[in-house]
């Protein structure tokens, strides 16, 4: 079912989002997430429904833990924060609920219940609604109980306006990508990304693989990696990879350093010194992977291709932020790093299309069906 055949006046709405957002110190480093849920929330609002906003944050192992609480959420988007997600206090709460308002719940992962789709957890998210929507992509590879738990219990049930547009697009680009279709893929492990990889492999033109996932395919290939990141019992699996004849591009030069500090020397080469750990791709490689996306007409990133979060091994990450928003054709950019590259090189808009979900999107183009969006098929 569509939002637009809901009737929502004077309705509980349960709207699970992803409000996942990361955090410096208590305060909000990056509000991507909650800017992408805005449009389905005034939506509700507008149309007179009673809003109970849930979504989880960070790992709080099913813990009241206040340093994952909801709170900076709640006063970024100034609406009131109920004490929990279920019991009576926040029964008495939505019971005060009028057209129109919004009250956020606490963070759904304080209960163990969540992440086990526990019944009755379920059953008590559940208790007060009339309508419940999805709009958390970010979250709907997850079988947790407000994903797939609370939709088995409620009569009607609808995509949210943001998972509707992550559904449209993602799916263009799994099963209707234009040639010559570009996959750059960062990140850390192997491991991580193996089945994308091989996935993609059957789509993509040309793969381009950067970050430390990149030096297990340079070992594999026979170079030195010094002290970089690699996975020595991927080797193999790097080397089949390497060997079935799709064009797959490494760095050809690389920013390094003897620790991940930032402090020490930063030395770029096209080779890695034994007492050397390779923490960025160099200038030589961003311009390889400019070069490669200059026809391009579908292009996919996911992952950062250095250690982003650490000046000045950012530059590779931006540098590709900037390339990819110069492309002519369809473009998707996920994950959550990735997504801060093209916000601090200043070209957001200039992506066709920013997805909020890192490893939901991953799954949606290896072809899995999304624990979520099942949950939402079988019940309408």
């Amino acid at each position: 079912m569509r939002l637009s055949e809901l009737s929502l006046k004077g309705r509980r709405v349960f709207l699970r989002a992803d409000l996942n957002v990361p955090l410096s110190d208590g305060a909000i480093a990056d509000d991507t997430r909650i800017r992408a849920s805005i449009p389905t929330l005034d939506y509700l609002r507008a149309r007179g429904a009673r809003v109970l906003l849930a979504s989880h944050l960070g790992r709080p192992k099913g813990e009241h833990n206040p340093t994952f609480s909801l709170a900076p959420i709640a006063a970024h988007m100034a609406i009131p924060l109920a004490t929990d997600c279920i019991g009576p206090d926040v029964e008495a709460a939505i019971e005060r609920l009028t057209d129109g308002d919004v009250l956020l719940l606490e963070n759904l992962r304080f209960h163990g219940g969540e992440t086990e789709n526990d019944p009755e957890f379920a059953a008590a998210l559940s208790k007060s609604v009339d309508v419940y929507v999805n709009d958390a992509f970010g979250a709907s590879h997850r079988a947790h109980a407000s994903i797939v738990g609370v939709p088995a219990r409620v009569t009607e049930v609808a995509m949210g306006l943001l998972l509707e547009r992550e559904l449209e697009m993602l799916r263009r680009l799994r099963d209707t990508p234009e040639s010559p279709y570009i996959c750059i893929l960062g990140g850390a492990k192997v491991s991580d990304k193996l089945q994308v990889i091989e996935s993609l492999m059957d789509r993509a033109d040309r793969m381009i693989i950067g970050g430390a996932m990149a030096y297990t395919f340079l070992l594999a290939r026979g170079e030195g990696i010094g002290r970089s990141l690699a996975e020595p019992e991927l080797v193999d699996t790097a080397k089949r990879i390497l060997d079935a004849g799709k064009e797959i591009m490494l760095p050809i030069d690389h920013v390094c350093s003897t620790d991940l500090s930032g402090n020490a020397p930063a030395v770029t080469s096209e080779t890695i010194a034994e007492d050397q750990i390779a923490l960025d791709i160099g200038p030589r490689s961003v311009k390889q992977i400019i070069d490669a996306l200059a026809d391009a007409r579908t292009v996919f990133w996911n992952g950062p291709l250095g250690l982003f979060e650490t000046p000045p091994f950012d530059r590779g990450t931006c540098g590709v932020a900037a390339a990819v928003a110069e492309c002519a054709g369809f473009t998707v950019v996920g994950g959550g790093d990735s997504l801060a590259a093209v916000h601090a090189a200043g070209v957001a808009n200039q992506i066709s299309h920013l997805s909020t979900g890192g490893g939901a999107s991953l799954e949606l183009l290896e072809g899995k069906a999304l624990p979520g969006v099942v949950a939402l098929e079988e019940h309408a």
